[in-house]
C-alpha cells in the first residue's frame, strides 16, 4: 500500500513577497519531494492548492488508506527537508499502522510535526 505525501503548492513563508522568486515556496519544496520521492516505489506525491496551514508554510501530509496520516509544517524549500519528508514517508508505507518509533524519524522532521489524523472507520 502506497503512503502519498500531499504537498501544499501555493505555501509561502514569511517575506516571500519580499523575494525575487519566480515560484511560491510551496512550489519549490513539492519538485524537491517529487524528485526525492521518485526512485520509492511505496510512496507517492500529489500537489494541492491550500491545506490552510499557512502559519506554518511549508506543509504536507503523510497518509495512507487504514493508516494514522500526520500534518507537518514549517520547512524550508531545500533539498535535506525533502529528503527527509521522503524518509518518513518511507518508513510510514512500511509501517503496519502509520506509527513510526521516534528513534527511526528522520532529523529533518524532527519539531515539524503539526497534528495527527486517526483512520477513518470501516463504512457499516
Amino acid at each position: 500500500m502506497k503512503t502519498w505525501i500531499t504537498i501544499c503548492d501555493t505555501c509561502k513563508r514569511p517575506g516571500w513577497d519580499a523575494t525575487s522568486m519566480e515560484r511560491t515556496d510551496g512550489e519549490a519544496l513539492a519538485l524537491l519531494i517529487e524528485q526525492a520521492a521518485a526512485t520509492q516505489s511505496q510512496v507517492a506525491t500529489r500537489r494541492v492548492s491550500c491545506t490552510m496551514g499557512c502559519e506554518r508554510a511549508c506543509n504536507v501530509i503523510v497518509q495512507a488508506e487504514g493508516k494514522i496520516g500526520y500534518s507537518l509544517g514549517t520547512f524550508e524549500p531545500v533539498e535535506d527537508a525533502a529528503l527527509a519528508i521522503v524518509a518518513y514517508a518511507a518508513a510510514h508505507a512500511d509501517s503496519d499502522t502509520g506509527q513510526v518509533p521516534f528513534r527511526e524519524w528522520p532529523q529533518g522532521v524532527k519539531g515539524h510535526f503539526v497534528s495527527r489524523q486517526v483512520p477513518l472507520p470501516d463504512a457499516p
